[in-house]
């Protein structure tokens, strides 16, 4: 496994700007020898049997030589945060992702990791690739899925990017961050072999702008991969009718759009992908239950972590979105959230949580039997 270094932040070497780069540049020991992360539990029966296949190449970590990006100079106020409504969020490029960035939803978001795991039968994802020497995780979050990467792969080059500083001061050597906008211009020194992206459908504005990127800085026979949660709360009968919970989503939707976001982006992503050139593009999808109401240990198992996460979630979420976007008053969003919270823990409500895995592969390269789904 890759050894576990001390992670600083410094001005990216012979950009044209001074970047906030956090990169690991000195080895304090090699203790590393397993992944410290929880591993996922037996698969769903849905779920297909296709991930990573942990094969290595060499390439040693190193943050972007040269690089001259929109990232941010580390003498900026990236490391503070703006409070709103008893949150911490953002400050660089504020407003732009309204989740805030705190330790409660540092532990939400980790949540989400082992959910998604657990979804994809234990695998940090479903595309084929094969011996990626670099890779990049956007929005990486907290970095527990480019960290956990990193420490399954120590011959790949691992970058992860955020608009948060949040990222643990102790990553594998071949992990690295940068605080960076994956909306702004990509001027990546090099381009990667595989993309990994997760919970972003709802936050950015122009998803086919993004997709022309990621194909502009990836190799032939690349991969791209997102997974999403759409917030769009569905049920196999009619019990969520008339709840507060729908109440609820509908007016979230509501907000997001009024914010000049498309929390429903993901359905579209198949088509984004191949209008920008991607081939062998496979779309799955899943149901996770939004409490442990499902038949099954492995759907209870699911639907347990999943309400947590909703409720974990909702006021972060809503606060932001209804205040900034809908005009209430924090007070009016409280007394919702009494009932939604409400709703969000009701077994009697056989609501589920869609999740989408879309993947595609750029031309060239070794494409050949690759098949999409």
């Amino acid at each position: 496994m890759a050894e576990r270094t001390d992670m600083k932040t410094t001005p990216e070497a012979g950009s044209g700007s001074s970047a906030a780069v956090i990169h690991p540049p000195t080895a304090i020991g090699s203790d590393a020898t397993a992944s410290s992360h929880q591993q996922a539990g037996p698969p769903l029966p849905s779920t297909t049997d296709v991930g990573l296949d942990g094969r290595e190449t060499a390439l040693p970590a190193m943050r972007e030589p040269g690089r001259e990006s929109s990232s941010v100079s580390v003498n900026s106020s990236i490391f503070e945060f703006v409070e709103e409504n008893g949150r911490t969020y953002h400050r660089y490029k504020e407003g732009k992702y309204f989740l805030p960035n705190d330790e409660q939803e540092q532990t939400r978001l980790d949540l989400q990791h082992h959910i998604a795991k657990r979804l994809l039968n234990g695998k940090l994802g479903l595309a084929p690739i094969d011996k990626p020497a670099r890779v990049l995780d956007v929005g990486t979050g907290t970095g527990i899925w480019a960290i956990e990467f990193a420490e399954q792969n120590p011959s790949s080059s691992v970058l992860g990017t955020d608009l948060s500083p949040i990222q643990p001061d102790y990553v594998p050597s071949n992990c690295s961050f940068e605080i960076d906008d994956a909306e702004d211009e990509w001027v990546y020194s090099h381009p990667f072999d595989y993309v990994h992206g997760r919970y972003m459908c709802a936050f950015l504005k122009d998803f086919p702008h993004l997709f022309r990127s990621i194909y502009a800085n990836l190799n032939p026979g690349g991969w791209v991969e997102f997974q999403e949660t759409l917030i769009n709360f569905q049920a196999i009968d009619q019990t969520l009718e008339n709840t507060a919970l729908q109440k609820w989503n509908r007016l979230l939707l509501e907000g997001i759009r009024n914010m000049g976001r498309n929390a429903m982006s993901a359905v579209k992503y198949k088509k984004y992908m191949a209008d920008a050139g991607f081939v062998n593009i496979t779309e799955k999808k899943f149901a996770v239950p939004a409490t442990p109401w499902a038949k099954g240990r492995d759907e209870k198992m699911l639907g347990a972590m999943q309400m947590a996460n909703n409720l974990e979630g909702v006021s972060g979420l809503t606060m932001t979105v209804f205040t900034r976007s809908l005009g209430w008053a924090a007070e009016e969003v409280e007394r919702l959230l009494v009932d939604v919270r409400k709703d969000m823990r009701d077994r009697g409500i056989h609501a589920y949580v869609p999740i989408m895995v879309i993947y595609g592969q750029k031309p060239g390269g070794d494409t050949a039997g690759q098949v999409g789904g």
